[in-house]
């Protein structure tokens, strides 16, 4: 809902993880053209799928980065 363009989803998202955000609300519908309402915000099953990844891998080297500092 950040920026309501499907376009805009992938960057906010890795911009919002790498900052530190607990949680995201992410529109995913299967065909997103054909979607009721936020279809224009909406990614593929595909486009979430690959996205989730990344968002993980974010994530995890954080993560891990924030442990090698308190030690």
């Amino acid at each position: 809902h950040g920026a309501g363009k499907n376009y805009m989803v992938a960057p906010l998202a890795k911009a919002a993880v790498a900052v530190g955000a607990d949680g995201l609300i992410i529109e995913v519908h299967p065909c997103p053209e054909k979607a009721l309402c936020d279809g224009a915000q909406a990614l593929t099953l595909a486009q979430y799928q690959k996205l989730h990844e990344e968002l993980l891998a974010i994530h995890k080297l954080l993560s891990e980065e924030n442990a090698l500092l308190t030690l």
